[in-house]
């Protein structure tokens, strides 16, 4: 099964990080039942999201989102309409995204004492990137004399250009210097043969939790927090939601809409009684 859901994955579009979490929610239920999930009846698979949703025997919410969206795409694949629609839907989370000011980011990006570590985070909030695509930076996708970066593949496959802000140009350029940096931008460790690889996704995770710690940062930082303030940030200085749309890749508005219910916006300002209680 896995393979085919590689094979449709690829074709569809979907990344290989979905492909490998609806493989993991789907080989707990395999395992839970110790059959192939495609082979389950319905009450067996009714029965099972029911406890990893009602009982809340599920890690996080995650798993179940993903043991329900892979159960659907297999279905699909495979042609098993008569079990699709039993699947419970997925509300929308209804949480907001955590938001730093504009002084927290100022102390994260001066917090780690490389350059290189500097820079990750000065490029996730910089260009508003998504983990993945600041990883797949390759050397040739840096325009510093238009001031542009160039997102190959990112989400859903589509390319963009983000701007590049002046300082990091700068950063980038003493980086590459000094570091001489072979196809990626941000190597990691030498592969096979010395063959160059890309930094990993979890050194990217320790470079953001030094950060915050040595920050004093009490909120929950994860590297899409810096996009989500990326977003934030550029609409309350008046950039229109339809530009911000297009630079952060979302396919459909309504993803970026979510920004206008946190950015403080002074056409619509909000404020507390208590500012004006003793002013009068």
């Amino acid at each position: 099964m896995y393979k085919v859901l590689q094979v449709k994955t690829e074709l569809s579009g979907k990344s290989e990080s979905t492909l490998t979490n609806y493989s993991r929610c789907l080989a707990h239920l395999a395992m839970h039942y110790d059959c192939s999930p495609e082979l389950l009846d319905l009450e067996q698979v009714e029965s099972y999201l029911y406890q990893i949703k009602i009982e809340h025997k599920t890690p996080s919410e995650s798993f179940f989102k993903h043991t329900v969206y892979g159960l659907r795409y297999v279905y699909k694949i495979l042609g098993i309409k008569d079990k699709h629609i039993v699947l419970p839907s997925i509300e929308s989370p209804k949480k907001l995204p955590v938001v730093m000011s504009k002084q927290e980011v100022k102390k994260m990006l001066i917090s780690p004492k490389l350059l290189k570590h500097r820079l990750i985070l000065g490029i996730l909030y910089g260009c508003g990137l998504r983990r993945f695509e600041l990883l797949n930076i390759e050397l040739k996708d840096l325009d510093f004399d238009r001031k542009m970066l160039h997102i190959v593949q990112g989400k859903g496959r589509k390319d963009r250009y983000v701007p590049l802000a002046a300082i990091l140009i700068r950063g980038l350029k003493k980086y590459i210097q000094a570091e001489h940096p072979i196809k990626w931008l941000f190597n990691g460790r030498s592969g096979k043969q010395g063959q160059p690889t890309r930094y990993s996704p979890n050194g990217v995770l320790w470079i953001i939790r030094e950060a915050r710690k040595n920050s004093g940062q009490l909120k929950q930082i994860t590297a899409h927090t810096f996009r989500h303030s990326y977003a934030t940030h550029l609409l309350e200085d008046g950039l229109d939601i339809m530009s911000i749309k297009d630079l952060l890749g979302h396919a459909v508005i309504e993803t970026t809409l979510v920004y206008l219910h946190v950015a403080k916006l002074e056409k619509h300002r909000v404020f507390s009684p208590l500012d004006t209680l003793y002013t009068k």
